[in-house]
């Protein structure tokens, strides 16, 4: 790391979304089992779906480093990665390394997964069996969220450099000219409004209205 700059190498919208992905998932995990808040585990999974049809999209248009094409690997590439974590010596990648990439495409293919049996479920398609892809699907991808957290945490350290730090700043350590040029605020603000925006209209869109003749059954019930 000698020798080296403070470039920018992850844009915003890369950024928001990593995060508003991971408190999505969350969110939607920890509701999956509740009634009470399948409308929150609902909006939240539909979440998911919308987030990663934009990386796929920002994917193939992105920044330099968003871009899949950066973190593409043949499989040799990817175990002589590993097999240097192991032995404590791990070539350093300014953006995405090998581990990393199986990471991200791991996560993208189960939230699809993921989000797409449970929109199959609202709509009341499929089954039992739906159900129980459902639930494997979630439960691998958490098991890989835990991975890729390990990795992240075992990166740091073997590189000296705080990986989820930089994930918000945006800012790594490398070569002077080896960043990107811009942030695409613009991109991340609509992707951000947008998201906000969902969350903010689709619970109260998705609650059927109570029409007038139970509203006065509940209403006799409480005066009684």
């Amino acid at each position: 790391m000698a020798n080296t700059v403070k470039v920018l190498v992850w844009d915003i919208p890369t950024r928001l979304f990593h995060w508003l992905l991971a408190a999505a998932f969350l969110g939607a995990w920890l509701t999956g089992d509740s009634e009470r808040w399948r409308l929150i585990h609902v909006t939240l999974g539909y979440s998911v779906f919308g987030l990663i049809g934009f990386r796929l999209f920002w994917g193939l248009i992105g920044s330099r480093y968003a871009r899949f094409r950066s973190f593409l690997f043949n499989p040799s590439e990817t175990w002589a990665y590993l097999k240097s974590m192991l032995a404590n010596r791990p070539a350093h990648y300014l953006g995405h390394n090998p581990a990393g990439a199986l990471a991200i495409f791991g996560l993208l293919g189960l939230g699809l997964a993921t989000a797409g049996s449970g929109i199959a479920m609202d709509y009341e398609l499929g089954g039992e069996w739906l159900e129980e892809f459902h639930e494997i699907a979630a439960n691998g991808m958490l098991v890989l969220v835990l991975a890729h957290i390990a990795g992240v945490v075992l990166g740091s350290l073997q590189h000296r450099e705080n990986l989820a730090r930089a994930m918000v700043t945006g800012y790594k350590q490398g070569e002077a000219g080896s960043g990107i040029r811009r942030g695409h605020a613009g991109v991340g603000l609509l992707l951000a409004a947008v998201v906000a925006a969902y969350w903010a209209v689709y619970p109260s869109a998705a609650t059927p209205p109570v029409e007038g003749g139970q509203t006065e059954a509940l209403q006799g019930e409480h005066d009684d």
